[in-house]
């Protein structure tokens, strides 16, 4: 099984491979890491990762000539397992509106909307407590009270219940994981959260969706 992380200039993903690798290897799967549009339509899973700003990843992404069109035929037309994790799972949104009005991949509905933290900081930055919704692979093993790391200062707004597979608690809920059909998204940094990050990306290796 191989395992394309994209690199489209958005983000560190030297962790996010190495963490990867760890759990590669305790499934079988080769992990890669590459902006080349045909590595990843012959991938098994993809991984969309992202750091920064939601406009800014999102014309990063354009500008790989042929990847967005290869994404969408790999994961909408035949079902490759896909994750996103951090701006990568906010681009799963329809539209974002961090700076100016984005259109997002529009794979999940909803949008990507400022963090109402009630007065707490933002960017909403390090350890919280994940609350989960609803059972789903990708959370197998991870219960209520489970942390995670997060960075970040925008949030997806999922349209669908359905959708919404997990929040952290931030001045109110706010969204960490979403998921429908063979598609998943988390807000925190699985390669960053230690066992519970690592534990999510042994279920994304394993899932069969």
């Amino acid at each position: 099984m191989r395992v394309a992380l994209v690199d489209y200039d958005s983000g560190n993903l030297h962790s996010a491979e190495k963490a990867f690798a760890l759990m590669g290897r305790e499934t079988g799967a080769e992990v890669f890491v590459t902006s080349d549009p045909e590595a990843v339509r012959a991938a098994d899973r993809i991984v969309l990762p992202g750091d920064g700003a939601f406009p800014a990843c999102r014309e990063a992404l354009n500008a790989v000539p042929g990847m967005v069109e290869v994404l969408r035929e790999a994961v909408l037309s035949r079902g490759v397992p896909f994750m996103g994790i951090c701006v990568g799972m906010q681009m799963l949104a329809e539209i974002g509106h961090e700076y100016r009005d984005t259109t997002g991949l529009g794979w999940i509905g909803g949008e990507i909307d400022a963090i109402d933290a009630l007065g707490l900081k933002v960017p909403h930055m390090g350890w919280n407590d994940l609350t989960v919704l609803q059972p789903h692979p990708l959370l197998e093993g991870i219960a209520t009270g489970d942390h995670a790391y997060f960075v970040h200062s925008w949030q997806f707004l999922v349209r669908d219940p359905a959708h919404l597979l997990a929040t952290a608690d931030y001045g109110g809920p706010v969204t960490a994981v979403v998921g429908r059909d063979n598609i998943v998204g988390t807000q925190f940094h699985p390669e960053k959260s230690q066992d519970v990050g690592l534990r999510i990306i042994s279920n994304f290796l394993r899932w069969q969706p």
